[in-house]
């Protein structure tokens, strides 16, 4: 390594290095691709800093300048950026995947599952409603998992409403939705149903 190239590399702007850092931060748990202007706004810097700062991280990532070649890039779509794994990868981490979490689904997911299933059909919002957590990620998974489908856009608002599929139901092992089971014994006011007593 030169005197020259060790200078390069020491004498890095701290700010824009914080820009960098941060925006890749961002794309770490950014679950859908983020538009410059959001990320400009996120950081609080110009769309022009953001779009450098872009081009440096993908560099950085591809192993520009002899530095190593990341197993995920840093990938334009939809009108945005995301993290997406290198394509040459895809088999590699589909095989991770299926060995390692082949069917286990989190709380968070066998809860939205449930709250689907019960109220089918029933947009995103209102499962957040009744679940009081943001369920995005959750619904993404299970969508991917083939566990629900998405029945029908609301004209009016736009809303996207779920619905389960004929695979949950066969890994549930029932025939339809009407064998699940009634929730008010399983509440614990409800033991004896709803009706008032005298």
């Amino acid at each position: 390594m030169t005197r020259d190239t060790e200078q390069s590399r020491v004498s890095v702007d701290p700010q824009r290095d914080a820009l960098d850092r941060s925006l890749e931060a961002i794309f770490m748990v950014a679950d859908e691709p983020m538009s410059l202007i959001a990320l400009a706004t996120s950081v609080q810097v110009p769309v022009a800093e953001v779009r450098k700062s872009i081009a440096r991280l993908v560099a950085d990532f591809d192993g520009a300048e002899g530095g190593v070649r990341r197993g995920f890039e840093l990938r334009e779509v939809a009108g945005g950026w995301r993290f997406y794994v290198r394509e040459q990868l895809d088999g590699v981490v589909r095989d991770f995947v299926l060995t390692q979490n082949p069917t286990k689904l989190s709380q968070a997911a066998l809860e939205t599952l449930a709250v689907i299933a019960y109220k089918q059909p029933i947009s995103r919002g209102a499962v957040a409603s009744i679940r009081a957590v943001n369920v995005d990620s959750v619904v993404r998974t299970l969508l991917g998992r083939g566990l629900i489908t998405e029945s029908f856009t609301d004209s009016e608002t736009g809303a996207i409403h779920y619905a389960t599929t004929d695979l949950m139901l066969s890994q549930l092992g029932i025939n339809s939705i009407d064998d699940l089971p009634h929730l008010s014994p399983l509440l614990a006011d409800g033991s004896d149903g709803f009706d008032e007593r005298p």
